[in-house]
C-alpha cells in the first residue's frame, strides 16, 4: 500500500484538503491523514493537487515524432514524452495521408497496445483516425490529394484499435450508409471533423450515429445567425465535443459558454503535433512542412495546423481563462474523454476500485510525477 500525503486531491466533484490517498494499483480509498495505516510507502505531494491522471484523445506527435511515421520507436518516443505532462493514457492520432501508410501506423499502434500498459510512458488506449474521409474545402493543414470517400470496411478492418474515427458525415451517402454500418458492427464512435455540411446534415448525422465532435469550431461550417452550421448542431444535440485549449485555436472568451453548453461532454486536446517539446523551428506533418512559432503552428501558405499545447497547460489554460472550477477543468482532461471511450469505471477521476492513475502537480499545474496503475511512470 502506498500514500500521498500532503496533497490537494481534486475529486470529479471537488477538491479536498487535509485527507491521504491510499493506493496500490488500484484506488484504495481516501482516509484522514489521522488515520494513516502503518507500513505505507509515503509519497509527499509537498502542497500541490494529487489528479487523476489525464487523457488525450487526439494527439499526432510529440519530441519530433509522428504517427504517421508508422514507426514503433515513433510511438515509444510520443508515450514517454507527454507522460511528463500527466498524460496517463492517449489516443496516437493518425491524418489524410495515403492508406498504405495510415495502416501501417494503425498496426503498429495495434502491436504495441499491451507494451504500452507497462512501458515507461503513457498508455495506448486506441487510436483516433481523423480522416482520410474528410471534406476538401475545411481540409486544414490534410493533404487534399489523399482524401477518399467514407469507407465502413477499413473502419471494421481495425475496430480492435480504432476508438474514434473523425470524417465528414457530408461525404458519406444522403443516408449515412457508411456511418450506420460501423456504428451498427463496432464500438468505434464516429466524430463530424474537418466537414463542410450544414446545420441540418449534421443533425441527422448524430441520428444516425455521430456521437462526437473533433476539435470543435477549427476545421467545420461556423455558427451563423441564419445558418447554424456544424458549430450549431454540436451545441443543439448530444455529441460530446473536443475544444483544443492553448488560447489560440478557440477564443478563450467561448470557454465558459462551451463548459456551460457541453458540461461532461466537453473534453479538452492537445491536437499536438510532432514540434511538441521542441524549440520553435521548422518541422513536417504528414509529409508537409510546418513552421512553428510562438504556440502556433503554420503550413508554408499560412494555413493554421494542430497546436504544441501540453495538456496539464491546457487544463491550466482553461483555468485560468474561465469561470470553470479546477476540478471541472480536470475532468475536461480525465473523466469526460474516458466516458467517450467508455472507460469511467474504470479510469478518469479518483474513486475507489479504479485504476491507480494519478499525477502529482504544483500550484500551477507543473506535473511533478505520473502514476499508472500504480506504477511511477516519471518523477521530475
Amino acid at each position: 500500500m502506498k500514500a500521498i500525503i500532503n496533497g490537494k486531491i481534486i475529486l470529479k466533484d471537488g477538491i479536498i484538503d487535509d485527507s491521504v490517498l491510499l493506493y496500490s494499483d488500484v484506488i484504495e480509498g481516501i482516509v484522514s491523514k489521522d488515520f494513516l495505516p502503518e507500513d505505507c510507502e509515503l509519497i509527499d505531494a509537498e502542497g500541490g493537487y494529487v489528479s487523476p491522471g489525464l487523457i488525450d484523445l487526439h494527439i499526432h506527435g510529440y519530441l519530433g515524432c509522428d504517427v504517421c511515421d508508422g514507426e514503433e520507436e515513433s510511438i515509444r518516443t510520443i508515450a514517454k514524452g507527454i507522460v511528463e505532462n500527466g498524460v496517463t493514457g492517449f489516443l496516437p492520432t493518425t491524418m489524410t495521408v495515403d492508406m498504405k501508410t495510415i495502416k501501417g501506423a494503425l498496426e503498429v499502434c495495434r502491436n504495441l497496445k499491451e507494451e504500452s500498459k507497462s512501458w515507461k510512458g503513457s498508455t495506448i488506449l486506441g487510436v483516433h483516425a481523423e480522416g482520410p474521409f474528410i471534406s476538401e474545402s475545411k481540409k486544414g493543414a490534410q493533404d487534399a490529394k489523399h482524401i477518399l470517400k467514407p469507407d465502413a470496411d477499413f473502419v471494421l478492418e481495425y475496430k480492435d484499435i480504432i476508438s474514434i474515427i473523425s470524417l465528414a458525415p457530408e461525404t458519406d451517402t444522403p443516408d449515412f450508409k457508411e456511418i450506420r454500418k460501423i456504428v451498427k458492427n463496432s464500438n468505434v464512435r464516429v466524430s463530424m471533423g474537418h466537414t463542410s455540411a450544414d446545420y441540418d446534415t449534421a443533425i441527422r448525422s448524430t441520428k444516425n450515429g455521430v456521437t462526437h465532435a473533433t476539435h470543435t469550431f477549427n476545421a467545420m461550417t461556423p455558427l451563423a445567425h441564419r445558418a447554424p452550421g456544424v458549430v450549431g448542431a454540436v451545441f443543439n444535440s448530444d455529441v460530446s465535443a473536443e475544444l483544443i485549449v492553448d488560447t489560440f485555436h478557440v477564443s478563450t472568451e467561448l470557454y465558459n459558454m462551451m463548459y456551460k453548453l457541453k458540461g461532461r461532454k466537453l473534453c479538452f486536446i492537445t491536437d499536438c503535433l510532432p514540434a511538441g517539446g521542441l524549440p520553435e523551428g521548422e518541422y513536417t506533418l504528414g509529409g508537409q512542412k510546418i513552421i512553428y512559432k510562438g504556440i502556433v503552428c503554420r503550413l508554408e501558405d499560412g494555413t493554421v495546423a494542430g497546436s504544441v499545447l501540453r495538456l496539464n497547460k491546457g487544463v491550466w489554460n482553461a483555468y485560468q481563462n474561465s469561470d470553470i472550477p479546477l476540478h471541472e477543468c480536470v475532468n475536461c482532461a480525465s473523466l469526460n474523454p474516458a466516458c467517450v471511450l467508455g472507460l469511467e469505471d474504470r479510469k478518469g477521476s479518483i474513486e475507489v476500485g479504479k485504476d491507480a492513475d494519478v499525477i502529482i502537480t504544483d500550484s500551477e499545474f507543473n506535473v511533478k510525477k505520473t502514476i499508472i496503475k500504480g506504477d511511477v511512470r516519471y518523477g521530475a
